[in-house]
């Protein structure tokens, strides 16, 4: 038998083993229960305490992977911000730096234009000016004589050398018109005996641009050798302005006589030589008629005499030659350089037209037309004109 004490009574009573066993056993399995429920409470206890530990734990490095993540964040919102601003401040500054060039090229464009132009205006003037002394130095050969009339022209050109080649000669106006006519100007000239060694016949013509009907030279040889046989010349010579742009009578001493005996046509600035040659040939000819009567009065054989007087006249006619073809290439020469100088006066003009199309190109350049094959900077002002816009 087996004594229990009850806990509450304090009591003694006895129990069989059987229900001491059966007493026991429920004691332990209550004991065992509490004892697992405690350890269970204590368990979960512990797992919330844990559980609790490892959430603040976790909760804490969330909070500091949230406050590093806000400070990368904010660090890339600061550096994106200033990437932005950056970018925006070297396109602003390209800009400027564009907008200034543009300009600085422009007043240079505009300085080289002014310069160009002044020079070309300079170099044109000067052309001009060049062309106008070769015109009016043709006209001084082949044209009107400025100032004076063409008659007071040949006066004044004889005059000059009568005291020094002319001692012996005679010029001046022809007054006899008794036969009907009359020419301008006869030439006379003697040797010192008082033998007339050679006579000119001269006409001279002048006609001003304005003159409505143009005559032509034709039109007064005929006159002109009759008025040479009526007055008993040796020599005719028409001292013509007429038919100013006429080659034929521009290049030198114009012999017609296959048309009229002995009559020559010129211009003006041939009149002194004109009479020059003429002159020369005759006093030749006085030479060679003296040598003649003095072989024929000692009965020499006048055969040489002859050829040295066909000598002489071939002498002449290639002397005569050699200045009619200087005469010609001087005047070619004139007309060649004046071709020449309008030739460099339309190129000037054409260069000044170029210019001026260069400059309305300048003026059309934008920057978007810099920037057309630029795809970056292009890029770059789109996203300004956005930010403005925005």
């Amino acid at each position: 038998m087996n004594e229990i004490i009850c806990p509450h009574c304090h009591k003694a009573f006895k129990i069989d083993d059987t229900a001491f066993a059966e007493i026991l056993k429920q004691v332990r399995d209550s004991e065992f229960e509490r004892e697992i429920h405690e350890r269970i409470e204590g368990a979960v206890e512990l797992a919330k305490a844990n559980t609790k530990n490892e959430l603040q734990t976790d909760a804490s490095k969330k909070d500091a992977e949230i406050a590093k993540l806000r400070v990368k964040l904010e660090s890339i919102e600061t550096e994106k911000e200033l990437a932005v601003n950056k970018a925006v401040n070297t396109v602003e500054r390209q800009r400027d730096e564009l907008s200034g060039q543009l300009e600085i090229m422009d007043r240079e464009q505009k300085i080289r234009e002014s310069s160009l132009k002044e020079k070309y205006e300079i170099e044109l003037k000067s052309k001009d000016e060049i062309i106008e002394r070769y015109k009016d130095m043709k006209v001084r050969l082949s044209t009107k004589m400025l100032g004076e009339t063409l008659e007071q022209h040949c006066e004044i050109e004889f005059e000059k050398l009568r005291a020094t080649a002319f001692k012996n000669a005679e010029f001046g106006k022809d007054n006899d018109s008794s036969s009907g006519s009359k020419g301008d100007y006869i030439y006379r000239e003697y040797d010192e005996a008082g033998n007339e060694i050679i006579s000119i016949m001269f006409e001279m013509k002048n006609e001003g641009d304005e003159t409505a009907a143009k005559h032509k030279n034709e039109d007064f040889l005929k006159e002109l050798d009759k008025d040479r046989n009526e007055k008993k010349c040796e020599y005719a010579v028409l001292v013509t302005l007429l038919e100013a742009e006429n080659d034929l009578y521009n290049t030198g001493i114009v012999d017609v006589s296959h048309r009229y005996d002995k009559m020559y046509v010129i211009r003006p600035q041939f009149f002194i030589p004109m009479i020059t040659l003429l002159r020369n040939a005759a006093l030749n000819s006085l030479k060679y008629k003296a040598e003649l009567a003095l072989v024929r009065s000692q009965n020499i054989d006048i055969t040489t005499f002859e050829d040295d007087l066909e000598a002489f006249k071939n002498g002449f006619a290639r002397n005569y030659d050699l200045a009619g073809r200087k005469f010609t290439s001087a005047i070619e020469d004139i007309e060649k350089t004046i071709k020449l100088l309008e030739k460099t006066k339309a190129e000037l003009m054409s260069s000044e037209n170029n210019l001026r199309l260069a400059n309305d190109k300048i003026q059309d350049v934008t920057v978007k037309r810099l920037t057309r094959n630029n795809p970056t900077m292009a890029a770059k002002f789109a996203d300004l004109d956005d930010d403005k816009s925005a």
